[in-house]
C-alpha cells in the first residue's frame, strides 16, 4: 500500500515545463526516458545555449583533461557578469555544480542541461540568478564519458548506454581531489580557487541497499566544518533542502551508509576525507553536497529528482544568501586565528539523531547460484520506522598551528599542488640556518595493494625534534597568515592527516636509507664508539638487559650502534617539510 502511494506521489512530481522541440535534450527526446546525452551532444547543447543567450551565459575552456579534451566552464549570471572578483563585490553567492565525475552515473549531466536551459528561458526561474551565480562543469570525467558502454554499471537500472567510472588513466576522479594525479583534477583545482564557491554540488548515483527513496544526500560532515558554518548547515540549510524536496514530491534521506547487513542498524554519516569532493570543499569553508540517486530506480525519475534537487539548492542559496554569507565569513575569521587543527576523524558512537527511514524488509532465501542463504530486499514489505543516524564526528589527531612551513625546493610536485590551492609560497632570497621543528617517522602502515596508483600510508607515528637546519635561496616558506588557506595547508603537510601528501606517498624517498655499513668494517668502529661514549654503552647494556632476544642478536646490536651514531644519515626517515615556530619572517 505504502509503496503504491509513494510511487504515485513520485509520478506526480513536477517536471520542467515542456521546452520547444528545438531545445529538447536527448533525454527528453526519448519517450522511454532511458537515454543520456553523449559527450558531443552535451557540449554542442551548451554551445547552442551560449550562442542564443550571450547576455546571461558564458561558456569557456577551463584547462586540459587526460582525455585530450578541455574541461568546460559554464557561468550563468543575470547581468552577464563572469568576473569572480566583481561578483564577490556585488555580494552574490556562488553555487558550483559539477557533473559526470562518474559518467556511468549521468543523471546530473542531463538534469543540468535541462536546468540551464530553463534558467535562461523561463523568466520566473531566471530571477534566481540575480543574487546567485552558477558555475557549472557539464562533464568532469570527459575521458570516462567517451568510454561509452552498457555493462559496467551491472547493478544499475538504465540508461541504455553510459560512460565508464575510471578516466583515461583508470583513475577514480572522486579519489583525486588532493593528490591531483590527473589533468582533470589540476584544472578543477584552479577553477575552484578562481570562484571560491559558497556551495559545491557534485551529482552521483548510489550503490548498496534497496529502499523506497529515489534520491539520498551526502552533505559535508557538519562537525568537520568551522562551528558557525556547521551550525548553519544543520539548523538552516539542510532542513530547507529536505523540506523543498518534500514539497516537490521527492522525499529524501541521508545517504544510506551503514554497518551490518541492513539499514535498520543505523545510518552513518559518510566521513569524507579530502580525497573526495565534499571533503576537499570543506578545506576552503565551502559546503559540499553529493546527491545520490538510487541505482535501482528507473533513469527518468532519477534525472527529474536530480533536476529538482539542483533547483531546490539554487532556491535555498538564493533565499538564505545573507545567512550563508555570514556563516562563511565567521568560518574564515575563525580559521585565521585557529590554533589547533584536527587531522583525522571517526564517528562519535555516543551521539545520534533519529530519522524516519522508508525501507524494505531485508530477508534471506537460498541462492540460485550457490544454494547458500542470500540477502534480498522484499519490495512487497515496505516499512517506515525510526533508525539511529550517527551524524557527529570527533577528531582522533590534531596539530598545532605553526607560523610557517618550510619546503625545500626539491619537492616541486608538492609546491605545485599548494599553489593550485591558493597558497602563497615565498622563496627564500638567501641561504639561512634556522631552528625548526622536524618530524622523524617511527612507524606507519602501508596498504599491501595499490590504491588509485599509490600505496597509502596510515597510522603514522612520529618523533618530534627541534634542530637548526640550513635552507637555500629558492626554498619555499608557506606562512599561515590570515589570507592563507590554512586548513588545506595543514591537512596536506601534517603527515598524520588522513589525506596528507605523505599519506599518498609524495615523500617516500626519505624512507629509504641511502648509505649503510659493512659489518666486518664497522665492528671495530662501533667498539671504539662504545669505548669513547659511556652513555652510549650504558644505553646499549640497558636494552640488552631488557630484551633477551636483542642481547643474543649481534647484527641487531651493531645496527643499533650505527643508528645512534653520527654515521647514520640525518635525512633518513626525517620528514622534509619543517615547521617554523618563530615570529616575523624566516631568516630576518
Amino acid at each position: 500500500m505504502f509503496t503504491v502511494l509513494l510511487s504515485s506521489l513520485m509520478a506526480l512530481a513536477p517536471t520542467p515545463a515542456a521546452p520547444a522541440p528545438a531545445w529538447r535534450t536527448p533525454f527528453e527526446n526519448d519517450k522511454a526516458g532511458n537515454t543520456t546525452a553523449t559527450y558531443a551532444e552535451c557540449i554542442a547543447y551548451y554551445q547552442k545555449l551560449a550562442a542564443a543567450y550571450p547576455a546571461q551565459m558564458h561558456l569557456a575552456e577551463a584547462g586540459p583533461t587526460d582525455s585530450g579534451q578541455p574541461l568546460h566552464e559554464v557561468v550563468l549570471s543575470a547581468d552577464g557578469d563572469t568576473n569572480p572578483a566583481s561578483i564577490r563585490r556585488k555580494n552574490r553567492r556562488v553555487l558550483f555544480i559539477q557533473n559526470g565525475i562518474h559518467p556511468g552515473e549521468p543523471e546530473g549531466i542531463d538534469a543540468s542541461m535541462m536546468l540551464t536551459r530553463d534558467l535562461l528561458q523561463q523568466p520566473k526561474l531566471r530571477k534566481l540568478l540575480e543574487h546567485v551565480t552558477i558555475v557549472l562543469v557539464p562533464v568532469y570525467n570527459i575521458d570516462g564519458m567517451l568510454n561509452r558502454n552498457s555493462t559496467s554499471r551491472v547493478n544499475q537500472n538504465g540508461p541504455e548506454a553510459y560512460g565508464f567510472r575510471g578516466n583515461a588513466r583508470h583513475l577514480d576522479l572522486n579519489r583525486d581531489y588532493i593528490k591531483q594525479d590527473s589533468r582533470n583534477a589540476c584544472s578543477f583545482a584552479q577553477l575552484f580557487q578562481k570562484w571560491q564557491p559558497d556551495v559545491f554540488v557534485e551529482t552521483h548515483t548510489s550503490n548498496g541497499a534497496d529502499y523506497q527513496y529515489t534520491i539520498t544526500l551526502i552533505a559535508t560532515q557538519h562537525s568537520k566544518l568551522a562551528p558557525a558554518l556547521g551550525q548553519y548547515l544543520q539548523a538552516e540549510m539542510l532542513p530547507a533542502l529536505y523540506k523543498g524536496m518534500d514539497q516537490k514530491k521527492w522525499p529524501m534521506t541521508p545517504y544510506v551508509d551503514f554497518e551490518g547487513e541492513t539499514p535498520e542498524s543505523g545510518l552513518r554519516a559518510f566521513l569524507e576525507s579530502p580525497r573526495y569532493s565534499t571533503g576537499y570543499a570543506a578545506l576552503f569553508n565551502t559546503i559540499g553536497f553529493m546527491p545520490e540517486t538510487h541505482m535501482l530506480k528507473a533513469f527518468a525519475p532519477r534525472v527529474h529528482s536530480t533536476y529538482d534537487f539542483l533547483l531546490t539548492m539554487l532556491e535555498t542559496v538564493d533565499r538564505q544568501a545573507p545567512a550563508l554569507a555570514a556563516a562563511r565569513a565567521a568560518a574564515v575569521a575563525a580559521q585565521a586565528t585557529q590554533a589547533e587543527f584536527p587531522l583525522a576523524w571517526t564517528i562519535d558512537e555516543s551521539q545520534h539523531e533519529t530519522v524516519q527511514f522508508r525501507g524494505y524488509e531485508g530477508k534471506h532465501k537460498p541462492s540460485a547460484v550457490s544454494g547458500q542463504p542470500r540477502l534480498y530486499y522484499d519490495r512487497a514489505a515496505p516499512y517506515t520506522r525510526p533508525v539511529p543516524y550517527y551524524n557527529t564526528a570527533k577528531s582522533t589527531a590534531t596539530a598545532r598551528r605553526p607560523t610557517a612551513y618550510i619546503i625545500p625546493q626539491a619537492w616541486a610536485d608538492v609546491a605545485e599542488r599548494l599553489r593550485r590551492a591558493g597558497a602563497t609560497l615565498e622563496p627564500l632570497t638567501h641561504d639561512v640556518s634556522v631552528p625548526v621543528e622536524v618530524y622523524y617517522f617511527t612507524d606507519f602502515k602501508t596498504t599491501p595493494k595499490s590504491y588509485e596508483g599509490h600505496y597509502l600510508h596510515s597510522q603514522v607515528q612520529l618523533r618530534t625534534a627541534t634542530e637548526t637546519l640550513t635552507y637555500l635561496a629558492g626554498d619555499w616558506v608557506v606562512y599561515l597568515n590570515a589570507t592563507a588557506p590554512s586548513r588545506y595547508v595543514v591537512e596536506t603537510l601534517e603527515p598524520q592527516a588522513t589525506d596528507s601528501f605523505f599519506a599518498w606517498g609524495f615523500f617516500d624517498s626519505v624512507l629509504q636509507q641511502k648509505e649503510h655499513f659493512s659489518d666486518y668494517v664497522f665492528e671495530d668502529l662501533a667498539a671504539d664508539l662504545l669505548a669513547q661514549d659511556a652513555s652510549l654503552r650504558e644505553r646499549l647494556e640497558k636494552l640488552k638487559a631488557a630484551n633477551p632476544a636483542f642481547a643474543t642478536n649481534g647484527p641487531a646490536q651493531l645496527e643499533w650502534v650505527y643508528q645512534n651514531s653520527a654515521y647514520h644519515e640525518p635525512g633518513h626517515n626525517r620528514y622534509p617539510v619543517a615547521r617554523w615556530l618563530g615570529t616575523g619572517r624566516v631568516g630576518e
